[in-house]
């Protein structure tokens, strides 16, 4: 399986990134950081965005250094972000692949990645955007994740994927919002 991404079948997946996890989360500005490249990332190439928010009313919102203008904002209780909406967007056969993001790496993403592809989705998870407040439960879920067929990746890997060639005619745009990507780059250690 390649599990090749082209922006105009793919989703991406922001889990859980709020504020009460702000001071809990192994490197969350790393996580933030990706989080927000992926968002402007979303808005440029037209690229669906959802995004989950685990329990607002004891974890809070969204952090709100990232700009949801353009997300599907839905609230769950259940670990996976695999909620009834967003199971209409996978029925509705416009995505085979999801760009999966957030925390905690070992609980939501590993159980949202899991039933994503028991659906039969390709799913790419940013090793550099996500994370969990103990660094071995990231290193574990990861090593699972990989074992079950999820792509493991980095941001910058999957936006020049989704370009494909300079000739894009998003090329430049992506290129400012990879510019200031790198300029502000926190990146988790690499240690997997």
């Amino acid at each position: 399986m390649l599990g090749r991404l082209d922006y105009k079948r793919c989703a991406f997946f922001l889990c859980d990134i709020q504020t009460r996890f702000s001071s809990l989360i192994d490197s969350m500005s790393s996580v933030v950081h990706v989080a927000k490249t992926m968002s402007d990332t979303s808005r440029t190439l037209d690229i669906p965005l959802v995004v989950t928010e685990q329990y607002p009313r004891a974890f809070g919102n969204t952090v709100p250094e990232i700009d949801l203008d353009n997300a599907i904002v839905q609230e769950k209780t259940q670990f996976s972000m695999v909620t009834g909406q967003v199971q209409e967007l996978i029925e509705s056969g416009n995505i085979d692949s999801v760009v999966l993001f957030g925390i905690e790496a070992h609980v939501c993403v590993q159980q949202t990645a899991l039933d994503l592809k028991e659906r039969g989705l390709n799913v790419h998870v940013l090793v550099d955007g996500t994370s969990s407040q103990r660094s071995f439960d990231r290193k574990y879920a990861f090593k699972r994740l990989e074992n079950s067929g999820v792509i493991l990746t980095t941001s910058e890997s999957v936006l020049f994927e989704l370009l494909k060639d300079s000739t894009h005619p998003k090329f430049k745009e992506i290129s400012k919002i990879l510019k200031v990507h790198r300029l502000q780059d926190n990146t988790i250690s690499p240690n997997l």
